[in-house]
């Protein structure tokens, strides 16, 4: 049976959290490892509402924090799949802040996480296709594949002679 293929927009999740005094450190600034805590959340919601399976994280891409975020802030992350493969999904998260009583907003940082669709054995599993539709969907998705490849490197499960994506960045033409 051919899954049928899902737009970016499909797999939108906006998740909103509090920062408590148990979420921060002694700066009083949100711990990096709860807000990455609550962006897996986001973006393991984001993976499954696209291929409609339970998925597991495969990686994490570098995480740059950009600004703080402060105790009594509010921390909004939006996660939507940004381009499907085989049984892999790479999933684009922004994360906002918002200091409520100042009534500013600001970016946090962003990140793609990777997951994995599972069938019901926990074997993966083919996902649908994504058919980005904005700008920004589709410049997401064509650097997705770059992107993979050097995950893979880093992994070691692909040798960089054989990323042809990441080669043409640098070659030069003959």
């Amino acid at each position: 049976m051919e899954l049928k293929a899902k737009t970016p927009g499909e797999s939108f999740v906006m998740m909103t959290e509090l920062v408590l005094p148990n979420d921060t450190n002694v700066y009083g600034n949100l711990m990096g490892g709860r807000l990455m805590y609550w962006m897996d959340i986001a973006a393991a919601l984001a993976a499954s509402k696209h291929c409609n399976t339970a998925v597991v994280t495969a990686s994490v891409d570098n995480i740059s924090f950009e600004a703080p975020i402060k105790l009594g802030n509010v921390v909004q992350i939006e996660a939507r799949v940004s381009r499907a493969f085989n049984s892999s999904m790479e999933v684009h998260l922004k994360v906002w802040a918002e200091d409520m009583t100042q009534r500013f907003k600001y970016k946090s940082n962003e990140a793609y996480y990777t997951f994995v669709s599972l069938d019901p054995n926990q074997k993966p599993q083919s996902v649908p296709a994504l058919v980005p539709e904005t700008a920004e969907e589709i410049r997401l998705y064509d650097g997705a594949l770059r992107r993979r490849q050097l995950r893979l490197i880093l992994g070691g499960k692909m040798k960089p002679d054989d990323a042809n994506e990441l080669r043409a960045l640098f070659a030069k033409d003959l």
